[in-house]
């Protein structure tokens, strides 16, 4: 991991350790897990929407297969309505 995505997860720990003390006092205790369990959550979804954003492109891409030809069947033929 890169120095600048340590430094935005020091950032949003910083930021949520404060709110968390803001609140603490007119939050019930359990809601407070589960506030605790969401910024977990949200947390790592910004990781990885970050290190999706910064990683290199890889250098070979996966060949495209060959397109296979269906074959058909009764069922695919056209009915004719009277």
């Amino acid at each position: 991991m890169s120095r600048d995505g340590e430094r935005v997860i020091e950032l949003i720990n910083e930021l949520g350790s404060r709110v968390g003390n803001v609140l603490s006092d007119m939050v019930p205790p359990a809601a407070q897990v589960h506030l605790l369990n969401a910024q977990c959550e949200l947390i790592t979804a910004l990781m990885l929407i970050y290190e999706n954003r910064v990683a290199p492109e890889p250098a070979t891409r996966r060949a495209r297969r060959a397109t296979t030809r269906r074959r058909s069947t009764r069922r695919d033929t056209k009915i004719n309505i009277d």
